[in-house]
């Protein structure tokens, strides 16, 4: 291999996916991009990259060669940094739930940074987690523990989730007496269709046949929805607790219970930019319930 810095555009599309996002991330044009990635695979001897549906998934020999990769350009930032300090270096894809990411990691960052501050993490919160045991994420916060033996996973928060509503709401339509009453209001919720993970499918556990009327894929939106007054909705207790704005219902009646699972790829479980922003991940989620 007679340019290293392939690698850096072999890394580009093992993570972003697709040529055309890692040739916008790296500033150079996607012809260049397949040049270099043409050239790694002559060097290497085999096919990097499977294409499916328009996306560029690891091969076995990428997968291999992913590691290394990772390893090089960690020591590639250690080495360009110089004194400005040793310690943890390297990048760190962690996929995570939206409303986690939000309401509790967020305002968090800054311990993980002034801990390790050569670490750059993605902190992605698109619909749906992010398979490690593909390689899309470094870590992921998952709502279920996967059977893959490929994957290294433990618990790590659990949390409840309550009704909420807004004194507006209320004053308007009534408090409901019990969970059938909830069919008489206006319930929020997720899209059908766009629930990634059955664990999110809250309504069906409160009372069979509770219908959502008003429905987003995004906690976030649902959140500032029943805010608003615009109906009854199930918020995670560390997003709702604390806002002055919401009101619980039957808060002695419905309160469903969820775990985080920290997961990890085993080839990767042991790096030491994994451990660090996992022991981030343990010290500062919400505790348990």
């Amino acid at each position: 291999m007679k340019n290293w810095d392939d690698l850096r555009v072999f890394l580009s599309v093992a993570h972003a996916g697709r040529v055309a996002a890692a040739a916008r991330a790296l500033g150079i044009d996607t012809t260049t991009v397949a040049r270099r990635l043409q050239r790694l695979e002559a060097a290497v001897g085999q096919p990097l990259f499977e294409s499916i549906g328009g996306e560029r998934r690891l091969s076995d020999a990428g997968q291999k060669l992913l590691g290394h990769a990772e390893a090089v350009d960690a020591a590639i930032l250690s080495a360009t940094e110089g004194e400005r300090g040793g310690g943890i270096a390297g990048h760190v894809r962690l996929s995570v739930a939206e409303g986690l990411a939000t309401h509790v990691l967020a305002r968090r960052l800054p311990a993980l940074q002034s801990a390790h501050p050569r670490i750059r993490l993605d902190l992605i919160t698109a619909s749906g987690f992010l398979d490690p045991s593909k390689r899309e994420a470094d870590i992921a916060v998952m709502l279920a523990r996967p059977r893959n033996r490929q994957l290294i996973a433990g618990k790590l928060a659990h949390y409840r989730l309550r009704l909420y509503a807004a004194p507006a709401y209320l004053a308007a339509h009534g408090l409901p007496a019990d969970r059938q009453s909830l069919e008489r209001h206006v319930l929020l919720g997720y899209v059908p269709e766009h629930i990634h993970a059955p664990e999110l499918d809250y309504l069906s556990e409160v009372h069979d046949g509770l219908v959502a009327r008003l429905r987003s894929t995004s906690i976030n939106v649902q959140h500032a929805m029943v805010r608003s007054g615009a109906g009854i909705g199930i918020l995670p207790d560390f997003v709702a607790v604390g806002d002055t704005a919401l009101v619980p219902v039957l808060p002695d009646d419905v309160a469903l219970s969820r775990t985080f699972w920290l997961v990890t790829h085993a080839d990767g479980h042991a790096a030491p930019r994994i451990q660090a922003v996992s022991q981030w991940l343990r010290d500062t989620v919400i505790p348990p319930a």
